[in-house]
């Protein structure tokens, strides 16, 4: 560590760290630290990104995917500031996360030079830990805290590096610390494991809400509801947790979710939540006992009532649950919501059966299913492809990530990049809308730089559809939602890459079947029906009035009225 430049240390201690990669873009005040990473591209490599906010959703990205720390690097002023929206998503999302930031000298520092921004207070809300470096002999301890806190905290640190210290020699007498972390193990106390088994041995119509906390607790989480008979609902970020079609599977909850769901919940009496602070509560039981699971005790109770709350670990926990809870013998609760998910099913396929041009985008999702394999990772983006993901694409084994908690538009791309860096052997796909797709697109380009074969998927409509719905839900007119698109197909070749224009159902499937076989990255721009309402599961009085009155008002001020599909 003593004798090299702080440059050159910070990236041997990523090294020592496991960091494969860093996301980023080359710029005056962070050369040092570029040039250091050019000294040891063989053990850590440099994704360029063409816009800093695409270099930190994919490091978020790779966080979620992997459990470890995702890394990305920008340049003081206006690089930092483009950071920001992948940072809170990581935030949110809860994903370990190292942010790099160069900024000007430190004899500079409060002069308002040239790019020069306060990166301290800007960062603040963001970070778990937010430091600036101010010498060489600091940087070790201070890179290894940040590392060990994003970790532990499950968040993002900040590491403000001026210009001039990278390129100090770090000398004898800087602390040394460790490239390690440790988590404890959480159990939760007898006395509360005690009053949910009560509680659960009382239940009658127990369901279990299972959030993204359960993904290594499958095993568990599948033995407790057939031990019980609890049908399983899914959070969105939990979706793959468990296979969509097993039968104790009901699928997931809200506006995006299932008829079965809504319908388990509303008739509960007790609710099993494991891994999960879901935000909807209007969605959840008003009377049922609630038994929370979760690893961090401050998540038990912050947004819905609990009566007993389980800090631990959430595959040990339900383990504990199995081998103590009396079996139940009365599935009747289970197996009537399982023969609701069948006619669900049965709703679901017809739609995705569906011939009518313009081609509707259940279709799509369908299609994307006959060529995804078993250990695909799909990258989805938020609005309407939200919904339709959710709902048409079954996961078995494959891996699925969003922007769960900041819900921001332009996260599919970024996701596929950081999948397929990640995981280079499996198929990765991004899922994105058009409106979607047109925030990041630009970093298509880096997919066809670093050869990564990733396909994706457009559903261009010209619409942010999501956007045109809630508008008319709320009784008013759709405004400022029309897109004019480009030729995504033709983008994808501009740029070094395949692309696929379709719009007529025959073109569909032997469209995903030529671009899941291709050694570049590929674009499918799928036109699709703009007018495909994404219906909630359990259509609301004030919802329907809502509809109504957009239509009157269409009728009366436009002269025109198109019939959402029911």
């Amino acid at each position: 560590m003593f004798g090299k430049t702080a440059g050159e240390a910070l990236v041997d201690l990523l090294i020592d760290w496991g960091v494969e990669h860093i996301y980023g873009m080359p710029g005056d005040s962070i050369n040092s630290i570029i040039e250091a990473l050019r000294k040891k591209q063989d053990k850590i490599k440099f994704i360029q990104v063409r816009h800093e906010e695409a270099g930190a959703l994919a490091a978020a990205a790779y966080a979620k995917l992997t459990g470890k720390l995702g890394v990305c690097m920008a340049i003081a002023g206006p690089g930092a500031i483009h950071l920001l929206n992948g940072l809170y998503d990581a935030k949110l999302d809860k994903a370990p996360v190292l942010a790099i930031s160069g900024q000007v000298e430190t004899d500079l520092l409060g002069t308002d030079f040239f790019q020069e921004v306060n990166l301290e207070r800007m960062f603040d809300d963001v970070a778990v830990y937010n430091q600036r470096i101010m010498s060489a002999e600091q940087l070790p301890a201070v890179v290894n805290q940040a590392i060990r806190m994003a970790y532990t905290k499950k968040g993002v640190s900040v590491l403000t590096i001026p210009d001039d210290v990278p390129k100090f020699e770090v000398k004898s007498g800087a602390r040394v610390t460790n490239t390690s972390f440790t988590l404890p193990e959480l159990f939760p106390q007898k006395e509360d494991l005690d009053a949910a088994k009560l509680a659960i041995n009382e239940a009658t119509k127990p369901v279990i809400l299972a959030g993204k906390g359960a993904k290594h607790a499958k095993e568990s989480l599948l033995a407790l509801a057939e031990h019980i008979g609890a049908p399983i609902v899914l959070t969105l970020p939990a979706k793959g947790v468990i296979p969509d079609e097993h039968p104790l599977c009901i699928g997931g909850l809200g506006l995006i979710g299932t008829k079965p769901s809504y319908e388990a919940m509303k008739h509960a009496d007790t609710l099993i939540m494991v891994g999960t602070s879901y935000p909807f509560t209007g969605f959840l039981p008003e009377k049922a006992k609630t038994i929370h699971i979760d690893t961090d005790p401050a998540q038990i109770g912050k947004r819905y009532a609990t009566d007993i709350g389980l800090a631990g670990d959430a595959d040990k926990t339900l383990r504990w649950l199995i081998e103590n809870v009396e079996k139940h013998t009365d599935h009747s609760f289970l197996e009537h919501h399982q023969e609701m998910m069948k006619k669900w099913e049965e709703k679901l396929h017809d739609q995705e059966e569906d011939s009518s041009i313009p081609i509707k985008p259940q279709r799509v999702m369908h299609t994307l299913q006959q060529v995804a394999h078993d250990d695909a990772i799909l990258s989805v983006d938020v609005g309407n492809v939200t919904v339709w993901t959710a709902r048409h694409f079954r996961m078995t084994n494959q891996q699925f990530i969003i922007s769960s908690w900041l819900a921001t538009l332009g996260c599919g791309l970024p996701g596929a990049l950081a999948g397929k860096i990640a995981f280079p052997d499996k198929q990765v796909f991004a899922v994105c809308g058009d409106g979607g797709f047109g925030m990041t697109m630009n970093d298509f380009v880096t997919a066809v730089k670093y050869k990564l074969p990733i396909v994706v998927v457009v559903l261009n409509n010209n619409k942010i559809a999501m956007i045109k719905f809630e508008q008319e839900v709320m009784g008013n007119i759709e405004f400022g939602t029309d897109l004019t698109n480009p030729d995504f197909a033709k983008y994808a070749e501009a740029c070094g890459g395949i692309g696929y224009r379709v719009e007529n159902l025959d073109e569909l499937l032997p469209a995903f079947e030529s671009a899941v076989k291709q050694s570049r990255p590929c674009i499918i721009d799928v036109v699709v029906d703009a007018n495909e309402a994404p219906m909630p599961a359990k259509i609301t009085f004030g919802q329907a009035a809502g509809y109504t009155k957009h239509m009157i008002k269409e009728l009366f001020e436009e002269g025109k009225i198109d019939l959402p599909p029911l």
